[in-house]
């Protein structure tokens, strides 16, 4: 495979094909944040952007959809002015408070329920801040309580991260700041899209994100990465983006905390964090991105609890209740009319100073439309009520801030349809289309800051004993499984402990101990940044992590805290994930094992280590699991396989096997059929392993010759009779290696030997006196036997056996740990996911299960260079990739591109055979009609295949055991590889 990286397309497209095939683009950002371009590295897996495969027609169609929901679409059906005219002074000031609710199923007794009744038909509220809840539940509640309401609900949630924020059940996007680390602003737009179209679906009208705060002082206790950058410019960029998004789906954004919250070390839920920067600071650092999102048309803001002394001529108001902040600089220097939204008046750097009326009297005064959580929204009522009557606040400064929020509830079409389509939601919330945006934007967030001794990509080989240790503030004791599990999947050997306050003295004493014997220390970082704590390690883990990894090379990930890694500079490896999220767990598993290009940069600097912009890069150069879809295939068209391997199951092809497709560095495909035997009591899972059968003369065989010519150890035009004797006169004086390898040598295709000859050296011999059948060169006769003899002539040259050297040089470095000879000897584990192969009464009378099904391979201990090795659908798929790679993988190169072109094209005259390798010739080949000219592989007499296209980055890999009950069964297994071959490209969307 050519190994230069792809450019990333500049145009975003939304595609929906058939049944969903979508994906995305994405541009460069600010030159602010620019990297220095990279030149492809070697071995690198070439992969489109997942939103490259988006179709322009759909984008047109989803356009004019979204221009018909705009607000000038809306019937007239309501004058807001008349409607204001008719509205009591109570009814007018209960629609500036906007009250909890929680989006859980709730019986009509439930005392939460009847509150937010009496709130909506006694208090008149404007509408809701929906928290924590479910899909169905949210949108369930909210149809009921937008029918008791006579002036329809302003529904209002917290979406920074997406839906997923508050709503179990919807997609989930990284933290603002790992959106910001891939420096594409398109992801941000599509993050906002996303968020938006959830919203709308679940009936929510207004969206409080993004948060435009810029995250300059690592201490803020409740910013950090809510934030896109400590750069204004950046912030400035992606949150316009989002806001872009959000609102083309006809969503209100609301952007926070004005007029700045990032450079605070305090929190203001619990008290009144202070500011005392002057005007021209704030100007130029923190209302940056403000002043730009305003320029752009922001329609919305929501106010900080803080305070400015060097601003304000009262020092102890916060922003929120601050005329001089919100009237004289957002109204009048930035000139915004738009809707002003309080932060929560619960929170204590109000309640603790202000009475619920007087605070909202105040709020007003400054210029805040819509009071968000008011700690007791009955007294605030009737203190309005008194200040109005009183000539405190004027009723016209209510109707103003009415009139704005029913112009936008006017504007949504609350008055037409104010209730949530329950049948639409599973068709816009947690797509498949929106998973696979916010799994890119998670992929490409990973940010590498500190790479010492190359350890990334982590190899086996290299790290044979991983321990984990998973770092918490909490206590659950659940802390990092996900993490743990994910890794074993990559690394064989991987021990785990739980670092976090309930870890006992015991535990530690364990820890220290296996970290003697461990080869690498993961860390994995899970301190979560929370309101009214400390956002790095304490002092006792910090102490006792040092003693852990003394000496030792460590790894340390980053979930959710960019900061931490100033309490670990000693650390050998760096990586920060920016969430805990079980989709950002997943994106940084590969990765670390090279199964995932690490492409971001920090949008924030770390005091003392890195400036901002920092980021080291790695290609992908080894395979991971993934969406068809990233890989440019779809899951629909995929489903075809499905069919054609049980219909074969079903007329006794096989009695089951396994299908696994390898696109673009990814296992995009992996599925297991049937059953081991035709009892169909064991079904087969995707880790099944197979008896590969000739597969062995190319996985093993034909790979230790390609490396052996490498070294210099063994020539394609050396004479067999160099390492045979028996070879080096006669008609057999002229045979070469080549000739073995393109099955021309004049050697029969084939001989049992085994009918009379029991042992190793017997059939050896045997087959070094046998006699040739034509001359050599002068025809193609597939034989066995050239590569049994070449089995042997790799143990003389390397002077190991042939199941030694390869395991030595390819599986084990590779990481194919469940490829060997003879499985039985790696015990239980192996052989019980193993299909008996055949039912033998000819030669050992008995179930052929785990041993190699060639009786000749089988009475030569188990190790030939014909037949003899068992594999799974993974290793093969990590085999087959290391081909595509030229060689190269997981960091490490395995063969020269040159030699794997030699050995892969045609070199053969009166075949279309490759050096070992068959290749696809004919109409009827089994490699379907549709891969390229280039396609090679090889097949296993036990149902077994590979085929690689390197022109499309592709490997079909079938593994089945069609020889069971007896080898005369399975007849059209050529059938079923083609139709599969078939079905893979035909699923690539073109």
């Amino acid at each position: 495979m050519t190994t230069h990286l792809k450019v990333l397309a500049n145009n975003i497209f939304l595609l929906i094909v058939s049944s969903a095939v979508f994906l995305f683009s994405t541009q460069s950002c600010s030159a602010s944040q620019k990297a220095t371009s990279t030149s492809p590295a070697v071995g690198s897996i070439q992969q489109e952007s997942v939103l490259n495969n988006i179709a322009k027609k759909d984008l047109k169609s989803t356009d004019a959809s979204t221009a018909a929901d705009q607000p000038n679409q809306i019937a007239d059906s309501v004058n807001v002015d008349s409607l204001l005219a008719e509205m009591s002074l109570k009814e007018k000031i209960g629609q500036l408070f906007f009250v909890r609710a929680y989006g859980n199923y709730k019986s009509d007794d439930n005392e939460s329920y009847q509150k937010l009744l009496r709130q909506i038909q006694n208090y008149h509220i404007g509408g809701l801040v929906f928290f924590n809840g479910t899909v169905y539940g949210q949108a369930i509640l909210t149809n009921k309580l937008q029918r008791a309401a006579t002036i329809p609900l302003w529904i209002s949630q917290d979406m920074e991260y997406g839906a997923a924020m508050r709503v179990e059940g919807t997609t989930r996007f990284v933290p603002a700041m790992g959106v910001a680390a891939t420096q594409k602003p398109e992801y941000a737009y599509w993050m906002g899209k996303v968020t938006g179209q959830e919203a709308k679906a679940l009936g929510v009208n207004q969206v409080f994100a993004p948060v435009l705060d810029v995250n300059n002082n690592p201490l803020n206790p409740v910013i950090n990465v809510r934030s896109f950058s400590g750069d204004p410019d950046i912030v400035s960029e992606f949150g316009n983006k989002f806001i872009e998004g959000v609102e083309s789906e006809n969503v209100l954004s609301t952007a926070k905390h004005f007029p700045g919250h990032g450079d605070t070390d305090m929190d203001s839920h619990l008290s009144l964090p202070v500011i005392k920067y002057d005007f021209a600071r704030l100007d130029s650092v923190e209302l940056v991105p403000f002043r730009s999102a305003i320029n752009n048309g922001l329609n919305s803001v929501m106010s900080a609890h803080i305070s400015f002394p060097a601003i304000s001529p009262d020092s102890s108001l916060p922003a929120t209740m601050d005329p001089s902040i919100l009237d004289g600089i957002l109204a009048d220097s930035l000139n915004f009319d738009g809707l002003v939204v309080s932060d929560g008046l619960e929170m204590r750097g109000i309640s603790s100073h202000y009475s619920p009326g007087r605070a909202v009297i105040q709020a007003l005064k400054a210029g805040v439309d819509l009071m968000l959580l008011s700690p007791d929204e009955l007294t605030a009522l009737h203190e309005i009520e008194q200040a109005v009557h009183t000539g405190k606040i004027s009723e016209e400064r209510i109707d103003n801030s009415v009139r704005k929020l029913l112009k936008w509830k006017k504007q949504q079409g609350l008055f037409e349809n104010k209730e949530v389509d329950i049948e639409s939601l599973s068709a816009n919330i947690s797509t498949r289309k929106n998973r696979l945006i916010a799994d890119e934007i998670s992929r490409k967030s990973l940010t590498l800051l500190k790479n010492n001794n190359d350890i990334l990509p982590i190899r086996a080989s290299e790290y044979p004993k991983v321990m984990v240790v998973s770092v918490s503030d909490g206590k659950s004791g659940y802390t990092g499984s996900s993490f743990v599990s994910q890794l074993r999947d990559y690394h064989p050997d991987v021990s785990s402990h739980l670092l976090d306050q309930r870890t006992s003295k015991e535990e530690k004493k364990k820890m220290i101990q296996d970290a003697r014997k461990a080869d690498l220390i993961i860390i994995g970082s899970f301190i979560y940044v929370k309101s009214g704590q400390k956002v790095q390690l304490k002092n006792e883990q910090l102490s006792f992590l040092k003693e852990l990894t003394q000496n030792k090379p460590s790894v340390l990930t980053a979930f959710g805290n960019p900061y931490v890694v100033q309490d670990l500079p000693y650390t050998d490896v760096q990586l920060l994930a920016w969430s805990a999220n079980g989709g950002q767990v997943k994106s940084t598993v590969p990765a670390l094992f090279g199964g995932s290009e690490i492409s971001g940069r920090l949008p924030i600097s770390i005091p003392g280590l890195y400036s901002i912009n920092h980021g080291l890069y790695l290609p992908q150069t080894a395979v991971r699991y993934d969406e068809p879809e990233v890989s440019g295939l779809s899951s629909d068209s995929l489903h075809n396989i499905d069919q054609i391997m049980n219909e074969a199951i079903f007329d006794s092809t096989f009695p089951g096997g396994v299908v696994t497709v390898v696109k673009d560095g990814n296992i995009a495909y992996q599925e297991g059929f049937g059953y081991e035997t035709y009892e169909k009591l064991n079904p087969i899972k995707e880790n099944a392993v197979y008896d590969l059968a000739s597969l062995t003369k190319v996985t093993a065989t034909t790979a230790a010759v390609m490396k052996l010519v490498e070294e210099d150890k063994i020539g394609l035009d050396d004479k067999i009779g160099k390492y045979i004797p028996e070879f080096s006169e006669d008609e057999k004086q002229n045979i070469t290696v080549e000739n073995f390898l393109l099955h021309n040598s004049g050697l029969p295709p084939f001989r049992v030997y085994v009918d009379s000859l029991k042992s190793e050296e017997e059939i050896i011999e045997a087959i070094k006196n046998e006699p040739l059948t034509y001359e050599t060169g002068t025809d193609y006769r597939y034989s066995d036997l050239g590569f049994i003899l070449l089995g042997e002539i790799i143990e003389e040259v390397s002077g190991k056996s042939l199941d030694q050297y390869v395991r030595e040089k390819f599986y084990y470095p590779l990481g194919m740990s469940s490829t060997f000879f003879n499985p039985k000897q790696i015990g239980y584990r192996m052989t019980n996911r193993i299909p008996p192969t055949e039912i033998d009464t000819v030669y050992r009378d008995t179930t052929i299960h785990a041993e190699a099904h060639d009786e000749r391979a089988y009475f030569l201990n188990g190790v030939a260079g014909h037949a003899g090795l068992f594999s799974s659908g993974k290793d093969l798929a990590i085999f087959c990739q290391m081909l595509l790679n030229e060689g190269w993988y997981a960091g490490q190169r395995y063969l020269e591109p040159s030699t794997i072109q030699k050995f892969t094209k045609r070199q053969a005259t009166h075949s279309n055979r490759g050096y070992g390798f068959d290749r696809k010739s004919g109409k009827n080949s089994t490699a379907g009609s549709l891969t390229s000219e280039k396609t090679f592989g090889h097949l296993g007499f036990t149902g077994t295949s590979y085929w690689i296209d390197p022109e499309r980055d592709l490997a079909i890999i079938i593994l089945t055991n069609r020889t069971y009950p007896y080898r005369s069964y399975g007849e059209n297994i050529s059938d079923i590889r083609a139709k599969v071959a078939d079905a893979v490209v035909s699923s690539i969307i073109e």
